[in-house]
């Protein structure tokens, strides 16, 4: 568990150190996520020692959060006065989101159906 540890926040020290080098406009955490997949992807599993450390980081997932809510509490006066272009801005962030995800399953959809051998081909 201790390696697994390490081994996921090594990945999110060298997103964050990737992140800030580069001056990408993406945060580290997904940097780090990022690298960790593909290293995950070159060595082909997961393996049970990291499956297990994730699991459990995941059933606490919800107090990774507080301190989310937190800053919402710290910043109420804020959205009280800003409610309405941040509530805008969800609803069209989420339209912009759902309308993207259908257009790429449809394309991902036609895309399958084309491969010779492919389960349900025309």
């Amino acid at each position: 568990m201790i390696g697994s540890l390490a081994l996921l926040l090594g990945c999110l020290a060298a997103g964050e150190a990737l992140a800030a080098w580069t001056g990408l406009p993406v945060p580290g955490a997904i940097t780090g996520m990022g690298i960790l997949l593909v290293g995950l992807a070159i060595r082909g599993s997961i393996g049970p020692s990291l499956e297990t450390t994730a699991k459990g980081l995941l059933a606490h997932l919800a107090l990774l959060l507080v301190p989310a809510g937190a800053g919402i509490v710290l910043h109420l006066v804020r959205l009280r006065e800003e409610w309405l272009a941040i509530s805008a801005a969800l609803f069209a962030s989420t339209a912009l989101t759902l309308a993207a995800t259908a257009v790429t399953f449809g394309l991902v959809s036609r895309l399958l159906d084309r491969e010779p051998g492919a389960k349900g081909a025309r």
